[in-house]
């Protein structure tokens, strides 16, 4: 066995030995970073600014999970007062999760043990934030908002729905 036969044994050895002691580690999800706040501002019926208990200023969080109307397209404002009049002054848990492209925290916001986009997605109020073929965590709180006729899905709207990428898509950002 030639020396560097036998070092390259030894690193490989010692590689597999730091990959089987990491594994554990490394292929579990990042722990959810959970704090407590006060709803300071509501953008739109996805999005609000929550003060950390501990002070500093409000975070920017995106509600996962969901995807409420554009504030310029039927329903937007409807979503945006809801989720104001519901969570506006509230404290809340925020269990983030990452931050999105536009620097917000992506993070589940809960009130009083519940889940406020799973409760807006239930009003009809938003979407369940659908990617590719998943439905979203929320789909069967959308079924049935879809089934009883509430908010985005009510006989009062003159045109059915349309999903927020597909608006903006077609008519821009609503924020020039």
């Amino acid at each position: 066995m030639t020396p560097l036969y036998r070092a390259k044994s030894l690193a490989m050895l010692v590689f597999a030995a730091l990959l089987t002691w990491c594994f554990p580690a490394c292929s579990s999800a990042p722990p959810q970073a959970t704090w407590w706040g006060v709803v300071t501002y509501v953008v739109d019926g996805d999005t609000v600014h929550v003060r950390p208990a501990d002070g500093g200023k409000p975070v920017s969080i995106r509600v996962d999970g969901i995807d409420a109307p554009e504030i310029c397209q039927p329903g937007g404002t409807s979503s945006r007062d809801a989720l104001r009049q519901r969570a506006l002054g509230q404290r809340v848990a925020v269990h983030g999760r990452l931050h999105d492209d536009y620097g917000r925290l992506l993070a589940r916001i809960v009130l009083n043990d519940e889940d406020l986009g799973e409760w807006m997605v239930a009003q009809g109020l938003a979407w369940s934030y659908r990617y590719r073929n998943n439905a979203g965590p929320y789909a069967v709180q959308q079924r049935r908002a879809k089934a009883a006729g509430l908010g985005l899905f009510s006989a009062v709207h003159a045109a059915s729905p349309v999903y927020p990428r597909a608006f903006r898509k077609q008519h821009g950002s609503c924020y020039f």
